[in-house]
């Protein structure tokens, strides 16, 4: 046998070994484990815990240009610039009080983040800025502030521990035994997202709320949602909305999927586009119950929240402006529908009595609440006068 032969017998007995060496060599070849992205679970967590809320409207502008969409009553306060307010270039933005005399602002600290600083009127002069007392725990920056006319529930948009995106809104109550705030909470979904979330107003006067958020937005664009504020905080019941039901109310999907009752967004954007200037009260419809003015005693008549010593008289003041816009509103919207009743076809008269019928059981409630706050107000202002 020549060497050849020899070299091909060889290479011919070691082919199956060589074969089954790479079969095994396959076997143990492992594709990639691809790990999904875990949800921070406080995400999670304040998702399952979206506040229902009504979401009136909504409007994107640019992000400096924000504070003429967000208006509220002078009862309530100013919203401005810092700069408006120290009258040079700084940057931030400040809230001055119904009273013109406590202002809280932001300005930059040494390291050019916005911190919250305090200023009371003394005379004719701003006492020396003061930094927030109690939000430093946990927020690396603050700004955007807003205090309801309680003057001690706040309002600010931070970034911090607590924060889920850039900025989120967070609230927190003033201590007046302590003089400072207590540690702020998150106020979570929908107001929060994983984007920056910045001002957050309410005009009590008028119950027309605003925040302002980046998401989904270009850069140096910000949305301005406009919602019905409430006392108390409900949230979506997982028994009545499926899971992506409620993902989509947290990350208002769909603003529409917030009305539910069209009523009630209808008498909000009355309300809404009542308010042409800051100072806008009073609806010009000649029949219109709605005035400002509310005779506590025979030498006092009161026509503004500023006029009351009584900070309960005040807030319940509040309620009755409200009460009786409320009322102005359903009793202008009663009598286009009798106008137009009588030039109805069948199929419309049906509607329109439906309509008609409850417009008026409103009213009758909205008079009896009108009542009674007129005289709530009334006792709680006279108990401190006299």
């Amino acid at each position: 046998m020549n060497i050849r032969k020899i070299v091909i017998l060889s290479l011919a007995l070691l082919l199956p070994f060589t074969l089954e060496a790479q079969k095994k060599k396959r076997r143990v070849v492992k594709k990639p484990v691809i790990e999904e992205p875990q949800e921070d679970p406080r995400i999670t967590d304040m998702r399952e815990m979206t506040q229902q809320i009504l979401i009136i409207d909504s409007i994107v502008t640019d992000k400096d240009k924000v504070l003429p969409y967000l208006r509220i009553s002078s009862e309530e306060g100013t919203l401005m610039t810092t700069s408006d307010f120290l009258g040079t270039k700084a940057d931030g933005y400040a809230f001055m009080n119904e009273m013109g005399n406590k202002v809280y602002f932001s300005l930059p600290d040494d390291s050019l983040r916005q911190q919250l600083f305090t200023s009371d009127l003394l005379g004719d002069e701003w006492s020396r800025p003061q930094p927030l007392k109690g939000l430093s725990d946990g927020i690396i920056e603050a700004s955007y502030p807003f205090m309801l006319t309680d003057g001690t529930t706040f309002y600010f948009a931070a970034k911090g521990e607590d924060s889920i995106g850039g900025y989120d809104i967070f609230f927190t109550r003033y201590n007046s035994h302590s003089a400072s705030f207590l540690q702020p909470e998150n106020i979570g979904m929908p107001f929060n997202s994983e984007a920056n979330d910045y001002f957050y107003a309410v005009d009590e006067f008028n119950q027309i709320g605003y925040f302002v958020s980046d998401r989904r937005q270009p850069e140096g664009k910000v949305c301005i949602y406009t919602f019905v504020p409430s006392d108390t905080r409900k949230t979506y019941d997982p028994s009545v909305y499926t899971e992506q039901q409620i993902r989509d109310f947290a990350d208002i999907t769909r603003i529409a999927d917030t009305w539910g009752n069209e009523s009630e967004r209808k008498a909000a954007l009355a309300r809404l586009n009542a308010i042409a200037t800051p100072d806008s009260r009073v609806s010009n419809s000649p029949h219109s119950t709605l005035h400002s003015s509310l005779v506590i005693n025979d030498a006092l008549t009161y026509s503004s929240t500023k006029d009351f010593r009584s900070p309960e008289a005040a807030k319940l003041y509040k309620q009755l402006i409200a009460a009786r816009q409320q009322l102005n509103e359903i009793d202008e919207q009663l009598e286009k529908s009798r106008a137009y009743y009588a030039k109805a076809d069948k199929t419309e008269r049906q509607t329109l009595r439906k309509e008609i019928l409850q417009a008026e059981q409103d009213l009758e409630q909205l008079n009896s609440r009108n009542q009674s706050l007129e005289k709530e107000t009334r006792n709680a202002e006279i108990k401190v006068i006299n």
